[in-house]
């Protein structure tokens, strides 16, 4: 194919015409590559955890049903874009051909392994066969096919670090750079979903931020993500309280803080209507990322609005400058979080 298309992909789109990728119900996922794409051969998928998490409640746990649900969505919609949680994920592969247009001018060769740092939900996909179903990793090994566009962010996976680690850590690398812009020294910090994956990312981060005059709280429903967030030592504080409760948990903020909140809130969980424990968590002139994709944003304004919080909300942009590189360095960075990742991720 000779042709060159729009850098953004939309080209691809199918319905409805005049969007762009991600917002279109439906993309075209033939693999003859325009000369401005990337073809990859994919591996493996990492779904985003809301997407995940909605995917097994809905086939109750079973591994059958849950290959269904992923298959009938790609065949659907020409990528895995969840039309209940509106996220994805992303994957890992290795290039098998790269546009004409390309070739040469950017820091990639056929052959070579890459994570892709933009959403399935705008990823043309096609998958030949699911090979194995990782439950509890929100990872899924497959065969397949997928391209990706000309303005498409990739990171190439490193020699010393397993795939499957890095495919969990660049999946929610955003988290923990967006984490290091801000946290300021002597910050009282509040990771909700700080046992999670992206939330561990946070609490390290944020530890190494506030120094000793801070404060780290982790928060989560689990009896067992607060044990193993106390072994780590990465929290001051680890709150075992079920964020969909905003008052409890801002009772249990409140109880550990003096009555002070926190300056920073990092929303990290994969579940609905945590945003007011979030609001409510929060001092006044205080900031909340909300990195989990299950947030509304609209249960976030009005919530706000109505206990006259005047604080700041930030939408979790999953990418920030040099996000893949920051966030494969905490693993070398830190012996025990690599251990970590590898013991849940590999």
């Amino acid at each position: 194919m000779t042709l060159i298309a729009s850098p953004y992909g939309i080209h691809r789109v199918i319905e409805p015409k005049g969007v762009l990728p991600q917002p279109a119900w439906k993309i075209d996922n033939a693999m003859e590559i325009f000369d401005n794409e990337i073809l990859i051969d994919v591996s493996a998928l990492n779904i985003d955890s809301a997407s995940f998490t909605q995917i097994k409640k809905e086939a109750a746990g079973d591994v059958a049903r849950v290959e269904a649900i992923v298959r009938r969505t790609v065949a659907e919609r020409g990528k895995m874009h969840n039309p209940v949680t509106g996220s994805g994920g992303m994957l890992i592969g290795t290039v098998l051909q790269i546009g004409a247009k390309l070739a040469g001018r950017i820091d990639l060769e056929v052959g070579d392994k890459i994570a892709t740092l933009v959403s399935l939900s705008l990823t043309p996909l096609r998958i030949d066969a699911v090979k194995k179903i990782h439950l509890d990793k929100d990872q899924i090994e497959i065969s397949g096919r997928a391209v990706l566009f000309e303005t498409g962010l990739f990171a190439k996976l490193p020699a010393d670090i397993p795939e499957n680690v890095a495919l969990a850590i660049l999946d929610v690398a955003g988290a923990p750079a967006q984490t290091a812009r801000l946290v300021q020294a002597g910050n009282t910090v509040v990771v909700i979903g700080g046992g999670g994956k992206s939330g561990t990312l946070c609490v390290y981060e944020a530890k190494k931020r506030v120094g000793p005059a801070g404060m780290v709280i982790g928060v989560s429903p689990f009896a067992k993500d607060c044990e193993r967030m106390r072994e780590l030592g990465w929290v001051d504080h680890a709150l075992q309280v079920d964020a969909t409760d905003a008052v409890a948990l801002m009772e249990a903020v409140s109880g550990v803080t003096g009555g002070r909140m926190a300056d920073v809130v990092i929303n990290c969980v994969n579940i609905q209507n945590t945003e007011m424990a979030s609001i409510l968590a929060t001092r006044d002139g205080g900031k909340i990322y909300f990195f989990s994709m299950a947030t509304s944003f609209t249960a976030a304004a009005l919530g706000a609005e109505g206990v006259g919080k005047d604080i700041e909300m930030i939408v979790g942009n999953g990418y920030a400058r040099d996000h893949a590189k920051f966030a494969l360095a905490l693993l070398r960075e830190s012996p025990r979080l690599r251990t970590l990742f590898e013991e849940l991720y590999v």
